[in-house]
């Protein structure tokens, strides 16, 4: 089974810096990886750009930008002027998308329809700055257990209807299979977003959930997640880019990462890419 869409999401071996993740790739005869933008700062995109380069390794993504609820006037600038940084680090590695963790609610806040709003107002602001460089935002859609503080967008429908008013180059979708599983329309929504799937991240849905919600994600097979037919459904909307295995879970970051990654490539062989049904029975 190939692994030449397999890529490893910094944030499933967290413990290592850039460098160390893009060696532990090389190693493990992976062919891309998704960035995060702390460690990249740590060396800095141009330095960052060289070692990928020289590693052979594609970027399937940056993460991440977002974070744009917010109705200070001073913040939201700050917000905007965060995230043009974003797009030009993503520009400079090469990653053709930057995955939008678009924001929760204000703390103390109950106005969900404005944060939709000004989140919605921050992407048209940016999407043609994304655009002149290259770069595609990548609207992330996130389970309803992150509405209040991460993600006002929380089904795929959401983002493909924001998505849509703008052009295919400026935004598109990110499909997380731990977001989506339990949606029963995800298979008419992926369909639909066709050439808007940017980004195709997947993980598993593991209970009981962790204290730390954020770190309830699995290793592929943990959980509760059909891969295959998830999958399927992506590829017959005619995806065929990288595949990231994203994981924020405390006991896999515990792991030795080369096990971490060992695990990882046999899981994706045998549940991701080995057992994909045919997409019509969808």
């Amino acid at each position: 089974m190939s692994l030449d869409r397999l890529s490893l999401n910094q944030k499933t071996t967290n413990s290592l810096g850039l460098p160390e993740a893009i060696e532990l790739c090389v190693r493990q005869g992976l062919s891309s990886i998704g960035v995060w933008r702390e460690p990249l700062a740590e060396v800095g995109a141009e330095r960052a750009r060289q070692l990928l380069d020289d590693a052979g390794l594609r970027v399937s993504s940056l993460c991440r930008g977002g974070f744009l609820t917010t109705d200070d006037a001073s913040a939201r600038s700050e917000a905007l002027d965060d995230n043009r940084s974003a797009i030009v680090e993503a520009a400079t590695i090469g990653a053709p998308t930057l995955v939008m963790v678009v924001g929760g609610l204000l703390a103390g806040s109950t106005d969900l329809i404005g944060a939709r709003q000004r989140m919605a107002d921050g992407i048209a602001e940016l999407a043609p700055f994304a655009a002149d460089h290259g770069v595609v935002l990548g609207l992330e859609p996130m389970h309803p257990i992150f509405t209040a503080d991460r993600g006002v967008l929380s089904t795929l429908e959401q983002a493909l209807d924001l998505a849509e008013q703008f052009p295919v180059d400026q935004v598109g979708v990110v499909v997380d299979t731990y977001h989506v599983w339990w949606d029963p329309q995800v298979a008419t929504q992926i369909a639909r977003a066709a050439d808007r799937i940017v980004s195709y991240q997947v993980c598993d849905w593991v209970v009981p959930l962790a204290a730390d919600t954020l770190l309830s994600r699995g290793m592929m097979g943990d959980g509760s997640i059909d891969f295959g037919s998830l999958t399927a459904m992506v590829e017959a909307a005619g995806y065929s880019g990288d595949i990231e295995v994203e994981i924020f879970n405390a006991d896999v970051w515990a792991t030795d990462p080369e096990e971490v990654v060992d695990t990882m490539k046999r899981r994706y062989s045998e549940l991701v890419q080995g057992r994909v049904p045919d997409a019509r029975r969808h």
